[in-house]
């Protein structure tokens, strides 16, 4: 939504899983298998490798032994293959190269989802302003000032979707979700470097 927000019309979503509520063209399967026969059809490429290996949350499964696939260095490398524009998106301590990082107090939104987002194009260096404090405790219903937090099974589906300006997920999407006003920036900064 954001890519679409920054004035791209042309928006395909890959994903191995269902997403019936996806607002754009969907295609069910895997992404990387799709990205290596379709990718030099399109102009930009935005990756989201899964992010369970390097998160914070996902680290309760990980001492008990479950495993995560490490998918960064291989969608980097067929992306770079492919040789379009591209922007991979990922949580800190995903092994980005060179990453912008950014959070909801950049776009003045009380919400905890610092992303970092590595592209092969030049972004301007900001500096991302610090977030305020959080009472935040899993399994807390939110109080009404706390910063909207969209991680498990979290609380207040309905504020996070209005916060995170995006109406149409699940509670289970919007905890893997990338909020558009995020999106939108880089689609910005993508466009004016393609004009």
């Amino acid at each position: 939504m954001g890519y679409h927000r920054a004035g791209f019309d042309d928006i395909t979503g890959v994903d191995i899983k269902p997403m019936p509520r996806y607002p754009f063209k969907f295609i069910q399967g895997d992404a990387l298998e799709y990205l290596a026969v379709h990718g030099a059809e399109y102009d930009v490429i935005h990756a989201s490798p899964p992010c369970q290996a390097y998160t914070m949350a996902g680290q309760q499964w990980r001492l008990d032994g479950k495993e995560y696939p490490d998918m960064v260095a291989q969608t980097r490398e067929l992306l770079l293959k492919i040789g379009k524009p591209y922007i991979i998106e990922n949580v800190p301590g995903a092994p980005l190269i060179n990453p912008v990082v950014l959070n909801g107090a950049i776009f003045k939104k009380n919400l905890r989802r610092t992303r970092r987002f590595e592209t092969n194009f030049g972004i301007p260096f900001m500096l991302i302003p610090k977030e305020g404090p959080s009472r935040f405790r899993m399994g807390r219903k939110p109080r009404h000032n706390d910063p909207v937090v969209p991680v498990g099974h979290f609380s207040g589906v309905l504020r996070a979707r209005r916060v995170m300006e995006i109406d149409w997920m699940t509670r289970e999407e919007l905890a893997q979700a990338i909020p558009p006003a995020y999106t939108e920036w880089i689609g910005k900064q993508l466009l004016e470097m393609l004009r």
